[in-house]
């Protein structure tokens, strides 16, 4: 719908459609419906719940502090939408400018916004995945499951993967004084997101609240018993663990198979988009009619290099979401770009942490309040001379400073009065991230750049 009069006509009578019923595709809703959009709004969504909140399932839920089924998120206002939900998106025909979906039905589109997010990575031994015991934890209904075994009060539970989220399952078992063995293949908790410094103060963290930690080891199978319950976990030093719950914590696949072959440039990093959240195809060609926003979108940030970053991040999610939204029913001049900085909170053993920025572009580190021998601290992390974020353990007022210093490239290591001076002096140190070939559990921020592996459609000449 070029020229002026065709961007009246989408804003008055036009078709929207989002894919993906979650915080992103709420946000956007809301947003399009608060700049003066009045045409017709669709909401698709696999799952058969109106948008709720993620973040607690790992925390409260698990504690027992609130229901899954009381994390509805709230709405900032009415949308008067479309609601297709319990039905998943199966394809896009972007010639045709229509949503299939997977019960044979279609929707048309002017403006389409895909918000799919990720899922749970499973576990990849298929028949092992299905032993009664093995969980994985995303969705709502992921958490109700989990949350009845808990209570059920199972021996011991094995985690697989010391990121986030499992870190988070690891604390919540430990409150609730359930016995829990953490295994990850790196040399410490959270190291993919924060590096190895401060993995090490999450390792002793975790042993000092009674979990037992394995680090640098592989599991390298489930156990089930004759009624096909899992009993045991085999670990790639020979150790045998025996559990009757596993919860498989190895990240996330980011929601893109259905786009196969659809033109766009999508794959398993994400859908690729521009700063203003517009997607491209296949050919690196911008499109005007389809936008991305939160964990599935993958855009550059001019403020980390023209990186580009997908970040599995509450606050991005609506950041990038709003100026999805404003941007589809805006003229070229009115549109604005996404430049949100990355924020990301966690809460497990009792301790506070925040993030600003994005620590795994970190090549040092420089602990500047506080101290990691008594977990509260702030660590700042610098990257090609200027300061790239920030990390907080229970000591949250720091980090507004440093995020102003991310946004204006001040130079690291940081040289303020501010700077917390103990006797021992502080001097930057080697951030310590894992090498980026190598898989680790949990990272929230994917720096990806263009890769030849993401081709996914072949040319071939035309025959005579």
């Amino acid at each position: 719908m070029p020229g002026e009069d065709s961007l009246e006509r989408l804003r008055r009578e036009g078709r929207i459609v989002i894919v993906g019923a979650s915080l992103a595709g709420l946000r956007a809703a809301e947003t399009l419906r608060a700049e003066g959009f009045g045409g017709s709004l669709t909401l698709i969504g696999d799952e058969p719940y109106e948008p709720y909140d993620r973040p607690p399932l790992s925390k409260a839920v698990l504690l027992g502090k609130a229901s899954a089924d009381h994390t509805e998120l709230p709405r900032l206002r009415a949308v008067d939408a479309t609601w297709r939900l319990g039905v998943a998106a199966s394809g896009l025909d972007m010639a045709g400018r229509r949503v299939r979906l997977a019960d044979g039905g279609e929707v048309p589109y002017d403006r389409l916004l895909i918000a799919t997010g990720v899922r749970a990575r499973p576990w990849p031994k298929e028949a092992e995945a299905q032993l009664d015991g093995v969980f994985v934890l995303r969705t709502r209904d992921d958490a109700v499951k989990l949350e009845r075994r808990m209570k059920i009060g199972p021996r011991r539970v094995f985690v697989i993967g010391a990121g986030f989220t499992g870190s988070e399952i690891a604390s919540a078992c430990r409150d609730q004084g359930i016995e829990v063995t953490v295994a990850e293949r790196a040399d410490a908790p959270l190291v993919g997101a924060l590096g190895g410094v401060v993995g090490a103060v999450a390792a002793d963290m975790q042993r000092e609240n009674g979990v037992d930690l394995r680090t640098g080891v592989m599991v390298t199978g489930l156990e089930g018993d004759s009624t096909g319950r899992v009993r045991a976990a085999h670990l790639s030093d020979g150790s045998v663990v025996e559990t009757d719950v596993v919860v498989v914590s190895l990240g996330a696949t980011r929601n893109t198979e259905w786009l196969a072959g659809s033109g766009l440039g999508a794959g398993p990093r994400g859908i690729a988009c521009d700063a203003g959240c517009r997607a491209f195809d296949f050919r690196g060609i911008v499109t005007d009619d389809v936008y991305a926003a939160g964990d599935v979108a993958r855009s550059p940030n001019p403020l980390f290099g023209y990186q580009f970053l997908s970040l599995e991040h509450w606050g991005n999610a609506v950041a990038q979401a709003e100026v999805a939204a404003h941007n589809m029913i805006s003229a070229g001049a009115d549109r604005r770009p996404h430049m949100w900085v990355p924020a990301f909170w966690s809460s497990q053993f009792g301790v506070n942490i925040k993030s600003v920025g994005v620590p795994s572009m970190g090549d040092e580190i420089m602990i500047t309040q506080g101290s990691l021998a008594e977990r509260r601290f702030t660590g700042v992390y610098g990257y090609q001379g200027r300061v790239i974020a920030a990390v907080s353990f229970d000591n949250t007022r720091w980090l507004e400073f440093y995020q102003r210093l991310i946004e204006t490239g001040a130079p690291f290591p940081p040289e303020f009065e501010t700077v917390d001076r103990r006797p021992e002096g502080r001097q930057p140190v080697p951030a310590d991230f894992p090498d980026p070939s190598l898989p680790t559990h949990g990272p929230t921020v994917t720096l990806s750049g263009y890769s030849p592996g993401d081709r996914q459609l072949v040319f071939t000449p035309a025959h005579p």
